[in-house]
């Protein structure tokens, strides 16, 4: 494995931004795209590789776009391209790139195996791209780490975000997996994070971005924002507006109980919390808080498809006193940090205790289960400071 692979790796979710000039489904999105430019943009706003589209007929693309990017920056290159033959991996090589994309679309497991070989032979990671079911079983037999899922359709160019998200959550935990196209959003990223990707590829979204760095930066920036007890949909909106990214509804039996889970737009997850058991929803996610000696548990797990994806930690609000927050700092994997957050002390919470997400409910209304729009915006603002 090489560096490419390695940095897709760790233990936060890695973004491979793309230089694209155009697109077959979009047409032009950046004729005028500075490789060197965006790739050094890139670099500073935390991807952990850059793809760079070589392909002139369909993407406008070129290979003296890679030998710019190998020029301005030292993240690891991924060319991307429609590559059949040895040839076009040399050129790769040359021109300065770390690894090779590899349409499965395009190559019989013989043509795969030949040029994964060579690729090694070279130097050069390889991401072996799957778009359907039989593909990424391919994938899998043939050894391939790491592993791309993409969300489009090459025959009809429509993207099916939901048939990623299986694909991605049915590979092996021990490729490195990365959720290819269509995600423009945070509460996107997350939902490929969640479902077991350890990396998003995104193209267009930074490409139409007036700022691309700015736009990467904003996309892999954590926490992310939760806010529960959700009961009407104008304080979704007002939660969706303010820039949250996660919408909590609780179906237990509280005063906080939403009529049902309502619906959010595309950049924000749904949430439904239960106490004791989970009853079927059509959220994104559950929260289940376990049920002792008839009362709600102060910690809950987070759930995709009956997965545990994150911890729920509720510390009691101690006033001044940050400590308690920090216990939660040691804990493995992902932390959802809950328990009288608000504007004023959500930053120092944050600080103290490096969740991956944070959750509001109470602080936020003027009475239960009625949010407080300029609350809702200053949490958010407070959280993204």
């Amino acid at each position: 494995m090489g560096r490419f692979r390695d940095a897709l790796a760790g233990p936060d979710l890695a973004a491979i931004a793309e230089v694209k000039r155009r697109s077959p489904s979009a047409g032009d999105l950046r004729p005028d795209a500075d490789p060197a430019a965006l790739a050094g943009a890139y670099e500073s706003a935390g991807a952990g590789a850059v793809s760079i589209l070589v392909d002139r007929e369909r993407f406008g693309g070129s290979w003296d776009d890679l030998r710019a990017a190998r020029a301005a920056t030292r993240l690891p290159l991924l060319a991307k391209g429609f590559f059949t033959g040895e040839d076009d991996l040399r050129t790769a090589k040359e021109a300065g790139a770390d690894a090779v994309l590899l349409l499965l679309r395009d190559l019989d497991d013989a043509g795969a195996v030949r040029l994964r070989a060579f690729a090694d032979e070279l130097g050069l990671d390889t991401l072996v791209e799957a778009h359907d079911a039989a593909e990424l079983e391919r994938a899998v037999a043939l050894g391939a780490d790491p592993i791309g899922v993409n969300a489009r359709d090459l025959s009809t160019l429509r993207i099916d975000r939901a048939r990623q998200l299986e694909l991605v959550a049915a590979a092996p935990r021990d490729r490195v997996v990365v959720a290819e196209s269509g995600i423009e959003n945070r509460a996107q990223g997350a939902a490929a994070e969640l479902a077991g990707a350890e990396a998003i590829l995104v193209g267009s979204a930074l490409m139409r971005a007036a700022d691309p760095g700015a736009k990467l930066a904003g996309l892999l920036r954590r926490p992310l924002v939760k806010i529960c007890g959700l009961t009407r949909e104008e304080d979704v909106a007002a939660a969706a507006e303010a820039g949250a990214d996660l919408a909590g509804f609780i179906l237990a039996d509280t005063p906080r109980r939403a009529p049902a889970v309502l619906a959010v737009p595309e950049t924000m997850l749904s949430v439904a919390v239960f106490v004791g058991s989970p009853q079927p929803s059509e959220a994104d996610l559950v929260q289940l808080y376990a049920e002792e000696n008839g009362h709600r548990a102060r910690d809950a797990v987070l759930y995709r498809d009956g997965q545990p994806v994150a911890e729920v930690v509720d510390l009691p609000w101690l006033g001044e006193d940050e400590s308690h927050w920090r216990r939660a700092a040691g804990r493995p994997g992902r932390i959802v940090l809950a328990g009288g957050l608000g504007p004023e002390n959500v930053r120092a919470a944050i600080d103290a205790a490096r969740p991956w997400a944070v959750d509001a409910a109470r602080s936020l209304e003027t009475a239960p289960g009625i949010k407080d729009r300029d609350r809702i915006r200053a949490f958010v603002e407070a959280v993204r400071a």
